[in-house]
C-alpha cells in the first residue's frame, strides 16, 4: 500500500495498519523522488549537553562515534501536533464510496504514524455541533493505540447523521484548551454559514500562538465542478434533511459562483492569519496531505 494507491474500506484490516502502510510507502517515495531534502530519517539520540546527567548516554554508540549522545524518552517531543476532524452530516459525502469523512479519518491516522517516527506528540479533536472528543497531544505507545481506536470507531460509523458543523464556535473552545503552543490541523469541508465567525476563530488560534493547516476536504467532481448527470436529481441536505428536486444544469453556474466565492474568502482569511491552506480531494491520494505537512513541519523545526 502506498500513498497513491486507491482505498477500499472493505479490505482495510485496521487504520493503524493502512496508515503505517502509506507511510512506509511515502518514505520509500520520497527517497526515489525530488523531495529527498525532507527529513524522514528520525534521530532516536540528541547530543549530550555539558553538564546534565551522565546516566543517559549512550556508551555504546559512544564507542562507535567517538561522540556523547543521549537516549531519547518519549516524553521529549520535538512538536505537539492535534488533529481536527469535522465529523458534522455533510462530512458523509458522498456516502456511496470514499466519504471526506472517511478521508480525514485515514488521513489524521496517517500522519499520527508519521509523527510517531518523528518522536512528535499527537492529540486527536472530533466535532459536530459539539467537541465530543478531545485528548490531549501525547506521544507514548498507550495513547497512540487510544487514538488509533477512536478513529477506527469513528471510521466504521458509516451512517450519517443530521448534526451541523459548529466550526467557529468549536475551533473557539479548542484555542483557549490547548494551552501549549501546537500544530493544529483542521480537516473539514468548511461548510459554515457564518464566515465571519469562522475567521474569528481562525484568528483567535494565531492569536493564541498555535500553528495551523487547514485541509479543505470536498469530492473534486460533484462538489467542485456540480458534475451531475443530464437529468432531474434529488439533492438532500445532509445536515437538515432539507430536500429540494432540480436540474443540475439549471443551477451549475450559480453554485460554482459561489462555492469559488466562498473558497476565495477562506484562502485570504488563511493569507491574512498565515494560516496553510491546502485543498484536499477525497479521490486523490494522500501525498497531498503528506507532503503539505511535511514542509510545515520542516518549517517548525
Amino acid at each position: 500500500m502506498t500513498a497513491k494507491e486507491p482505498i477500499n474500506l472493505l479490505q482495510i484490516p485496521n487504520i493503524e495498519f493502512l496508515a503505517n502502510q502509506v507511510v512506509e510507502g511515502f518514505i520509500t517515495g520520497l527517497h526515489k523522488s525530488p523531495y529527498h531534502g525532507f527529513s524522514v530519517e528520525f534521530a532516536e539520540h540528541r547530543q549530550y549537553n555539558t553538564g546534565e546527567n551522565s546516566k543517559h548516554i549512550d556508551w555504546k554508540l559512544y564507542g562507535r562515534t567517538d561522540k556523547l549522545f543521549v537516549k531519547k524518552f518519549e516524553e521529549e517531543t520535538n512538536l505537539r501536533c492535534q488533529l481536527v476532524i469535522d465529523t458534522s452530516g455533510s462530512m458523509y459525502y458522498p456516502e456511496k464510496s470514499f466519504s471526506k469523512l472517511n478521508f480525514s479519518l485515514v488521513a489524521a491516522a496517517v500522519l499520527i504514524q508519521l509523527l510517531k517516527r518523528q518522536r512528535d506528540a499527537s492529540g486527536i479533536s472530533l466535532f459536530d455541533e459539539k467537541l465530543y472528543l478531545n485528548t490531549p497531544a501525547k506521544s507514548n505507545a498507550v495513547h497512540l493505540k487510544y487514538l488509533m481506536t477512536s478513529l477506527q470507531q469513528t471510521l466504521h460509523k458509516n451512517k450519517p447523521t443530521l448534526k451541523q458543523s459548529q466550526i467557529a464556535k468549536n475551533l473557539h473552545i479548542l484555542a483557549e484548551q490547548l494551552h501549549k503552543r501546537s500544530l493544529v490541523v483542521i480537516f473539514s469541508d468548511f461548510f459554515e454559514t457564518d464566515f465571519e465567525a469562522l475567521k474569528l476563530a481562525l484568528q483567535h488560534l494565531k492569536f493564541n500562538k498555535h500553528e495551523v493547516i487547514l485541509f479543505h476536504v470536498g469530492d473534486a467532481s460533484t462538489e467542485a465542478e456540480f458534475e451531475f448527470s443530464n437529468q432531474p436529481h434529488l439533492f438532500i441536505d445532509s445536515e437538515t434533511g432539507e430536500q429540494v428536486k432540480l436540474h443540475p444544469t439549471a443551477i451549475k453556474k450559480a453554485y460554482i459562483e459561489l462555492m469559488n466565492q466562498h473558497k476565495s474568502l477562506l484562502k485570504t482569511a488563511c493569507m491574512q492569519f498565515k494560516i496553510d491552506y491546502v485543498e484536499a480531494f477525497v479521490k486523490a491520494d494522500f501525498n497531498q496531505i503528506l507532503y503539505p505537512f511535511l514542509k510545515k513541519r520542516a518549517k517548525l523545526s
